[in-house]
């Protein structure tokens, strides 16, 4: 498929029915018009030609530039008059503009001119704010294709036609002002999103021989070294050879505090290298990158319809038609039966096909979802796609693994209970030459109180027991219980062993040939924003908080009561997490967080799988919503955002539809005329629109001014 970008595309309406033209075409059937995004794509083999004059019914037409990195022919069209120096938007401005202006000098001299001048003055104002909608009305007339620009033809014929010009007049300007509000509103919420993925590294200045020259960054291969100097962008993912700074991983992460960097490290594509001068070894091509990965996620997330969507766009098909028929019955049944005025329930008819214009309640949905997909995805929230969004507001249960996602899975000595003053140095030099985590755990602990030893004359791995080493000439052991055949444990140890086991410690004994110097109770340590996102979770809401674990049952109820979740389940193998979520779903609504690896087939099953991952591939292609960074800080907030925009979206279908009942109402006793009628359909765009944009606005907490 070949992709286009596409100006003018302000009527979502319009573009669908544009796009159903398109895929009526040879080699169309796959086509696909993308208005929130304004881009198209298409089979390179279809006619452009014929492309290009179904978009032109509506006043779109193609931009041949580069378009998200590939390269499209650049095509010259010539411009005439004012369109050469104003867009679409600020033609259609400044015509309402004259419009306006020619409309209020007929009226403050009706009654005072010739009354065929005034009538040339409506005529005049009409043309210039509705001339667009005149003409593509006509066009669908012919081929009996009804729109709004069909309806809205017809209703100004009507007016004209039984001497309403101020009235006529005046829905032409209404009508011209919210197809003008209308695209602003929409192009805001693309601009959002637009610059969201100007982020996206440009260029890389790669080392060859010695020599620097600046390279595309489309054209990076993986193993070329980059040099990236203070202030400049990291074009791709990569290891640092050389150098040491502080980047800023906000592109990736949403973190705005600098994160420290060394030989080694590794780095993400898009982060900005702070100071000092870095050389980077590049792991991937960039369009292999996390940077590129997640980009391109937020540009298909944009354009995936939820339900409610799909339920708009369905309602949409059927609204239209079954207004044109209460309208011609609004036209025809008063004089019919009840001896009504001709012209009067004409008029009424007209005013009520007014109402069939669709558009407020199309864009009910669609500015609300780019808005919260870009302010999650600006927080490091990588959301792929608007149904799943509303799916994140509407969860009652969270499901989380323990293991580096409530804890950092890294063990770490909490208890210390010692029998003899050689224990801790034993520990350490036993300890110091193996590679295992709770061994670096245990060497760490002791260096940090300040104890010195050396390493182990000699060492021995005993599998599933633990170790077996001399220091200083002496044989000791290390390990669990297992590990100590060769000698009787006391009763008031076991007493101490057992307690600690009890509590939910993993322990660690260590002992010579005839006694135990002591014993440390291993922990996994609880990550310092556990507590508060379980307790912020539970305020927006959520019903149940679940750990999940295979740990032991007891060391599973001690985590779990110092997090403060609802519910928790211990011994748990892989398939067993998988078999528990499925369990759930039967009577709640279960989101699972996990690390997006081991817990892939229980993301999966959940209604909704959210991976931490700080960019991983496997977080990003495995779960639903994915946190960039390596915590759960901002899970509450990406919640509670969900929910906004949920609400957002049922407040908007409300009240469009509601304007439009309240206008239909008021035909009953003849109250409604064609101005009340755009008013409606106006007044729900401008609403629907400006509050689906505040989801984009943020408080700026550094400088306390609010920000897009």
């Amino acid at each position: 498929m070949k992709e286009y970008k596409v100006k003018g595309l302000s009527c979502a309406n319009c573009a669908r029915e544009m796009e159903e033209a398109i895929q009526k075409l040879e080699k169309g059937e796959n086509a696909k018009l993308l208005f929130n995004s304004s881009k198209l794509l298409v089979d390179p083999s279809i006619n452009m030609e014929k492309v290009e004059k179904i978009l032109a019914t509506d006043g779109a037409s193609i931009e041949y530039e580069k378009t998200n990195g590939f390269n499209n022919r650049l095509m010259h069209k010539e411009k005439k008059g004012l369109s050469l120096f104003l867009d679409e938007g600020a033609l259609l401005k400044l015509y309402i503009g004259i419009a306006t202006v020619l409309f209020l000098i007929a009226i403050v001299f009706e009654g005072k001119w010739d009354d065929r001048w005034i009538v040339s003055i409506y005529l005049v104002s009409t043309a210039l704010s509705g001339y667009k909608t005149f003409m593509k009305g006509l066009n669908n007339l012919r081929s009996l294709k009804f729109n709004i620009d069909t309806l809205m033809t017809i209703a100004l014929i009507g007016a004209f036609g039984i001497g309403e010009w101020k009235e006529g007049t005046l829905v032409a300007i209404l009508f011209g002002v919210n197809e003008y509000l209308e695209g602003l509103g929409m192009e805001k919420a693309r601009r959002s999103m637009e610059e969201l993925l100007k982020i996206a590294p440009k260029q890389a200045t790669v080392i060859e021989n010695e020599k620097t020259f600046v390279i595309p960054v489309q054209s990076l291969k993986k193993g070329q070294i980059v040099l990236v100097r203070s202030g400049e962008q990291i074009p791709s993912d990569g290891i640092i050879i050389e150098g040491t700074s502080s980047v800023n991983e906000a592109a990736i992460t949403g973190e705005s505090l600098p994160v420290e960097k060394e030989m080694g490290d590794s780095v993400y594509g898009g982060s900005i290298n702070n100071e000092g001068l870095l050389k980077i070894e590049i792991t991937k091509a960039y369009e292999d990158s996390s940077l590129a990965k997640i980009l391109h996620l937020v540009e298909e997330a944009q354009e995936t319809k939820t339900p409610m969507e799909l339920f708009i766009n369905r309602f949409a098909k059927y609204y239209t038609p079954l207004i044109m028929v209460i309208s011609l019955l609004v036209m025809t049944v008063p004089p019919l039966l009840f001896g009504g005025d001709w012209k009067a329930w004409f008029y009424q008819g007209l005013a009520v096909l007014i109402i069939g214009c669709p558009c407020s309640l199309i864009l009910a949905s669609p500015i609300a979802i780019i808005s919260g997909i870009t302010r999650n995805a600006r927080h490091g929230i990588l959301v792929k796609g608007g149904v799943f969004l509303e799916q994140l507001g509407k969860i009652d249960t969270i499901a989380f693994d323990k293991t580096g996602t409530l804890t950092k899975g890294k063990p770490y000595v909490e208890k210390i209970v010692s029998y003899d003053d050689d224990f801790l140095f034993v520990a350490g030099s036993l300890e110091k030459s193996s590679s295992h985590p709770i061994a670096k755990a245990i060497v760490e602990k002791v260096e940090q109180l300040g104890v010195r030893f050396p390493s182990p004359d000699e060492l021995t791995t005993l599998s599933g027991q633990g170790i077996k080493g001399i220091v200083n000439g002496k044989e000791y052991w290390a390990g669990n219980e297992k590990n100590l055949s060769h000698i009787t444990i006391p009763e008031k140890v076991q007493r101490d062993i057992n307690a600690l086991k009890e509590t939910g410690y993993t322990i660690v004994i260590v002992a010579d040939r005839s006694k135990i110097l002591g014993v440390f109770g291993i922990a996994d340590q609880i990550r310092e924003e556990s507590k508060e996102v379980i307790a912020k979770l539970h305020r927006t809401g959520l019903k149940h908080t679940i750990m999940l674990t295979g740990d032991h049952e007891k060391t599973a109820e001690k985590v779990a009561k110092q997090l403060g979740v609802t519910d928790f389940y211990g011994n748990l193998m892989p398939d067993e997490k998988l078999q528990l979520i499925q369990k759930l779903k039967k009577e709640n609504r279960v989101a699972m967080v996990g690390d997006g690896i081991n817990d892939a087939p229980a993301l999966a099953a959940a209604d909704l799988g959210i991976a931490m991952g700080k960019g991983t591939d496997s977080a990003i292609e495995t779960a639903d919503i994915v946190l960039m960074q390596d915590h759960l800080g901002k899970l509450p907030d990406a919640i509670k955002l969900s929910k906004r925009v949920n609400k957002t979206i049922v407040f908007n279908i409300t009240l469009a539809l509601g304007l439009k009942l309240i206008a239909l109402l008021l035909a009953i006793p003849g109250w409604l005329t064609l101005w009340i009628a755009i008013l409606s359909d106006m007044g729900a765009t401008i609403i629907v629109t400006l509050i689906s944009l505040t989801i984009l606005i943020e408080k700026n907490k550094g400088k306390g001014n609010l920000q897009y």
